[in-house]
């Protein structure tokens, strides 16, 4: 009598089950690993934008009213301050693009004058609700704040701690 060697189907399924049940474990936890990470990316991105802005505005960059008091710049003018490439950038391209690691930054600058100062609001919302569930908010201050409920962050958003 010849003996086969393998598996028979009832182990072959088995093992099929097992696996799927250590990736219905595994993948949630992946998922929630990733959004954390691209939270943290998020928070970083926007304390390098106010750093940014803040030495934009300290090289008045751009000065709209004449006042001598620099005014804050747009993400294409953070990466590129003097609009020819002769000065360094303060931040890099893919995020002057205002997309990064799941995340979409838009910067709105408010040029000073007539005894107002000059002002910006960034917001960092999620791409998708896969790769973020918070909003982030900043202004001039340099506090973020953020938001869980997928409404977008305010300046009366509860700050991010540490």
């Amino acid at each position: 009598m010849v003996k086969k060697a393998g598996f028979t189907l009832v182990e072959l399924m088995i093992v099929i089950a097992i696996i799927a049940i250590i990736a219905a474990i595994a993948i949630p936890s992946l998922i929630r690993a990733r959004i954390t990470a691209n939270e943290s990316a998020a928070i970083s991105a926007m304390r390098t934008l106010s750093s940014a802005q803040i030495s934009f505005q300290a090289g008045c960059y751009q000065d709209a009213s004449g006042d001598g008091v620099g005014d804050y710049g747009t993400l294409a003018q953070l990466e590129d301050p003097d609009g020819v490439g002769g000065v360094p950038g303060f931040i890099d391209e893919m995020l002057a693009s205002g997309s990064k690691q799941g995340y979409n930054f838009t910067m709105i600058p408010v040029a000073g004058g007539g005894g107002m100062p000059p002002t910006y609001t960034c917001n960092a919302d999620p791409q998708a609700p896969q790769t973020g569930r918070r909003t982030f908010f900043m202004d001039e201050t340099g506090v973020i704040r953020f938001e869980n409920t997928g409404a977008p962050a305010t300046a009366a958003s509860p700050p991010v701690g540490g």
